[in-house]
């Protein structure tokens, strides 16, 4: 008699049998951690699993030896890829057979159509290249369990590949109200110094940016802090995947009722992702503009999930009004203390005196 099967994870049991890395924590360098050859893209890679991921994404870093190429790939879920390191290109083909070309280089970011052909390349003939995908794949392969599905399906999306200017890095500005303006694209160049919008709600002159990319359910949005300044605490669902852009700085984290504050320092390279329900706060001690990028599942066109939904309806309202944001006045007055310590250690002086309310 068969033993029974019960809390099977397919996702994890894939994971295991493409036999490269897997790395976890908290928060993570992506340009330190070990990379092994990946039979599946003829080209080295391994995947980070942090412990506010949840259910529904995953990071596959992908790493092109110079001159090198990736094995060409179609899937049926979603990707959203961020440049490490390196310079390079990726060619995608249409249902129609019309292939668009883009050359990406650190800090550019982009999308591939739903199911879309395409294959990466390394421009250089002398440096590896290394690109993270942030994927659906755990909450689309638990779901069908079948490999044959997911890799092997001709059903096309011609409607997620949109205008092919979209692949030169063109868009179409949104405009909503602040934080939730959006950028439509499929690719965008650079995000170092893509223009952003003010979002004086989030805090301390602040901007952002929403990205709508291939017409996708996976989420990304930008935000900057000025030298001397931190954003408001706030918390959120899991899987917000946090990548520091320009910049250096660290983020604050506690539990609601909780008198630790424990710490994660990012630069460029580090990821990190509040778990589900968990306060969070983020400080820019750098002399220079602070940017992070941010991917999730479920964005703002289709959030797809109640609790994204809760997240973009709240994410500038304080908690005392049924959102999921901390206000300055109400902070632990710690938080401040803490971060104006670090900033005297560096010779930067604060900017935080002209949003906190006279006591």
């Amino acid at each position: 008699m068969n033993e029974p099967r019960f809390l099977i994870d397919p996702y994890k049991d894939w994971v295991a049998k493409e036999g490269i890395p897997v790395h976890e924590g908290f928060g993570l360098d992506l340009l330190d951690l070990d990379v092994a050859p990946w039979p599946r893209l003829e080209a080295n890679g391994a995947f980070a699993h942090l412990t506010g991921r949840g259910d529904f994404i995953d990071m596959q870093i992908v790493e092109i030896p110079p001159g090198g190429k990736t094995a060409p790939q179609r899937h049926l879920y979603e990707e959203v890829v961020y440049v490490l390191a390196g310079r390079g290109s990726t060619s995608v083909e249409s249902p129609s057979g019309e292939r668009h070309s883009f050359e990406w280089h650190t800090g550019s970011l982009f999308a591939i159509p739903l199911n879309g052909s395409y294959r990466h390349y390394n421009g250089s003939g002398t440096e590896p290249a290394r690109i993270v995908a942030v994927t659906d794949l755990p909450l689309i392969l638990n779901v069908f369990r079948d490999e044959a599905f997911i890799w092997d399906n001709p059903r096309a999306f011609p409607d997620r590949f949109g205008d092919s200017q979209r692949f030169r890095g063109d868009g179409t500005f949104l405009p909503v109200r602040p934080g939730r303006h959006m950028w439509e694209t499929n690719f965008v160049p650079d995000l170092r110094t893509f223009e952003l919008k003010e979002w004086k709600a989030r805090g301390a002159g602040g901007s952002n940016i929403m990205f709508v990319l291939a017409d996708g359910t996976m989420h990304a949005h930008m935000s900057e802090m000025p030298v001397g300044t931190y954003k408001k605490g706030h918390r959120h669902g899991a899987d917000f995947h946090v990548f520091a852009v320009t910049g250096e700085g660290y983020s604050l984290y506690w539990w609601e009722g909780e008198t630790e504050l424990r710490r994660f320092d990012w630069k460029h390279g580090c990821v990190f992702a509040p778990a589900d329900r968990l306060f969070h706060q983020h400080f820019n001690v750098s002399a220079e503009p602070a940017r992070y990028l941010a991917i999730a599942f479920g964005g703002l066109r289709y959030p797809t999930l109640a609790d994204k939904r809760a997240t973009f309806m709240g994410m500038d309202v304080s908690v005392k009004e049924g959102g999921r944001q901390i206000e300055y006045e109400d902070e632990d007055p710690r938080i401040r203390r803490i971060y104006e310590d670090e900033l005297r250690k560096r010779g930067i002086p604060s900017r935080m005196d002209a949003v906190f309310q006279p006591a």
